[in-house]
């Protein structure tokens, strides 16, 4: 065993390697029996790509570049496509990333046929223009029912959204009145509808401002015509102090409505409005995509669910009886996208010690297999982290959530009398959570000799509404004491080094990461990625609509306590940064703006610290081409090296400017 100073550790995780696994499958689905799902390509300008796993178990991606599939509703997007099987081929419908159109595509058939994807609705020059999510497939009406959302000015809240029939037929390419609506806009948010087993009622969820959907939704339920209209619709659940995460019919039982509410402070199901299975857990969460799914129900009468406290496993529910099974295997996370077909149920899970994958669960055996995207590792395994579940003691006693992942390396132990480095990370949304699975950016540093911490603070999912509603008022106070008192119980308990802690965060937890640095005196630097800088500026139209009343939940209604909104936002306080910061922006990110960080930094001017500012062109909000990846975790790394007097070999140096 050879003993090397933290930090200073060889890996083979390089951020190379980091980079190429960066991504998940997303939204699978079935088309006839095959499973087909979203795939990322960080090599490929970060795109998305539609992968189809045929019969026989082969593997292959649909469209090839440029098509990205990626739907734009809300800004976080939504489900982007849907499948069929029509006259034995299959028929999908997606939307392009570049231009938001709906398309049509039968893979395999030739091109008298139309072998080539085909637009099915318009362009629009009007803002953002006409975007299209959770498409459904209604082969029998010739139509795909989609949300619509469509921009009616220049603004980010200048916009509309209703549920929409878009003709198959490709009439309503060139033609926006083609489009038929089949709601009004009186909601400001909706999600895609479920229609019943027989057709002949559809539910889905609306909320309007300043709710986000996990402080208060309505489900709504309409009758459908003959025609195929939408008559009679009405609010049957729910309310401004009750979210319900996801609405769907059971498929027997004759047609009863199943949804997941946390009435109870707990997001739970419900069938026709009765608890069906309760529990101090969570079968539901924070609905950031339209389309997102945490129960799915069987043509048997069993529901699959996704539950669990601070994490999230695959079951099968039989609402009769209340009975839960859950799927074995090594998976502790499952993501919010579920399919069944039959007996078969399909969602995308990970592990400490593996990636997510396509993973297919047998209702009726109970057998679950990785059916795609299978984890492989690419380097010995014994260079993963092992992470440590543990509940900190924060200001007052209350619990505080986190996953601590120590420095590991299998030939590398540091000198006795060192204690390691530690980087807190502090999830986005706020309104979310970090998974407990194998994430190579975090094994970049710990087979290095650097700890990480994630820390699920007050106000992030998964463990109740109570806890969710910390944060209530309370942002920028409770998230950041909550990583304080982590950090600072780590270097007390003599497992960090009290002089070496560093906070990082991307977006929401961006902001968490710069008002640390300027109030909290417990970090040596920090890393920001595409963060919340100024909150005058997010609520007075710097922002998308989706989030855009957000602070009135999270620090106050803006007219009713401006005062708060300065004390708070980091811009105001850019010269109290006394320690080494590296900034990272993408150019093209409409949810936190770079104009956020060039006013950040022109404050800073007047009594700099050391930092950097690295910007790039094409990337949003989040980081998804590879090049970029790369760039920003070999920054991140140096900073921490130039800080904690660290010798990583082979990391090129960030110049820091004051």
């Amino acid at each position: 065993m050879q003993v090397l100073p933290y930090g200073s550790w060889p890996s083979p995780i390089d951020a190379r390697l980091a980079a190429a696994h960066d991504g998940r499958p997303e939204y699978v689905g079935f088309v006839g029996d095959e499973v087909w799902w979203t795939a990322p390509r960080p090599a490929e300008n970060g795109r998305r790509t539609l992968v189809r796993r045929r019969a026989d178990g082969t593997q292959e991606p649909v469209l090839p570049p440029p098509w990205n599939v990626r739907s734009r509703v809300v800004e976080y997007g939504g489900q982007p496509w849907a499948g069929a099987v029509r006259e034995g081929r299959p028929l999908v419908v997606f939307v392009h990333f570049a231009d938001q159109r709906l398309y049509v595509y039968e893979p395999g058939a030739g091109p008298e046929a139309g072998g080539e994807p085909r637009p099915l609705t318009p362009v629009s020059s009007v803002g953002g223009g006409l975007r299209w999510a959770e498409p459904q497939l209604l082969l029998d009406r010739g139509e795909v029912w989609c949300v619509l959302e469509e921009f009616t000015g220049a603004g980010p809240t200048d916009v509309r959204r209703v549920l929409a029939a878009v003709p198959l037929d490709g009439s309503a390419a060139d033609d926006r009145a083609a489009v038929r609506e089949l709601t009004d806009d009186s909601r400001r948010f909706v999600t895609g509808a479920r229609l019943s087993p027989d057709g002949r009622r559809a539910a889905w969820l609306a909320w309007d401002h300043p709710l986000m959907p996990w402080e208060g939704t309505e489900v709504v339920v309409a009758d459908v015509t003959e025609e195929g209209a939408l008559g009679d619709a009405r609010v049957v659940a729910g309310g401004p102090r009750e979210s319900i995460a996801q609405v769907d019919w059971m498929r027997s039982a004759g047609d009863c409505l199943l949804y997941t509410s946390d009435r109870s402070g707990w997001w739970n199901l419900y069938r026709d409005h009765q608890p069906v299975c309760p529990r101090d857990e969570e079968f539901g969460g924070a609905l950031w995509k339209l389309g997102q799914r945490w129960f799915a129900p069987l043509e048997n009468g069993l529901v699959a669910v996704l539950h669990g406290r601070g994490a999230s496993a695959l079951g099968i529910l039989d609402p009769q009886t209340g009975v839960l099974v859950d799927a074995a295997g090594p998976w502790t996370e499952c993501a919010a996208t579920l399919a069944v077909h039959g007996e078969r149920v399909v969602t995308v899970a990970a592990g400490p010690r593996s990636a997510y994958e396509v993973v297919e669960l047998d209702a009726r055996t109970g057998r679950a297999r990785v059916i795609g995207a299978a984890h492989e590792d690419a380097v010995d395994p014994a260079h993963y982290p092992e992470p440590r579940i543990r509940t900190f003691a924060g200001p007052g006693g209350r619990d505080v959530h986190a996953h601590v992942y120590p420095p590991h390396h299998p030939g590398v132990v540091a000198p006795a009398a060192e204690l390691p480095p530690y980087v807190v990370w502090a999830h986005g949304g706020p309104t979310d959570r970090a998974p407990l699975v194998l994430d190579l950016e975090i094994a970049y540093f710990t087979s290095r000799g650097i700890g990480v911490v994630e820390v699920d603070y007050g106000g992030s999912t998964g463990y109740g509404r109570e806890y969710r509603e910390r944060l209530r008022g309370q942002w920028g106070v409770v998230d950041v004491e909550d990583c304080a008192a982590v950090a600072l119980a780590l270097a007390a308990e003599g497992v960090a080094d009290r002089e070496r802690l560093a906070i990082r965060g991307g977006s929401a937890g961006g902001w968490t990461a710069a008002v640390s640095l300027t109030g909290a005196d417990v970090y040596a630097c920090g890393t920001i990625r595409y963060p919340v800088l100024d909150l005058v500026g997010w609520a007075t139209g710097e922002t998308h609509d989706f989030e855009s009343r957000y602070p009135d939940s999270l620090v106050g209604p803006l007219a009713e306590v401006p005062d708060r909104y300065a004390e708070r936002s980091p811009v105001e306080h850019a010269d109290r940064i006394t320690v080494p910061f590296l900034l990272l922006q993408g150019l093209d990110d409409v949810i936190c703006p770079p104009v956020q960080c060039e006013r950040f930094l022109e404050r800073l001017a007047e009594r700099p610290a050391p930092h950097a500012y690295l910007a790039f062109e094409g990337e949003g909000h989040g980081f998804r081409q590879a090049a970029t990846t790369v760039r920003a975790l070999e920054a991140e790394l140096s900073l921490y090296a130039q800080v904690f007097g660290l010798r990583p070999p082979g990391i090129p140096r960030l110049e820091l400017v004051q």
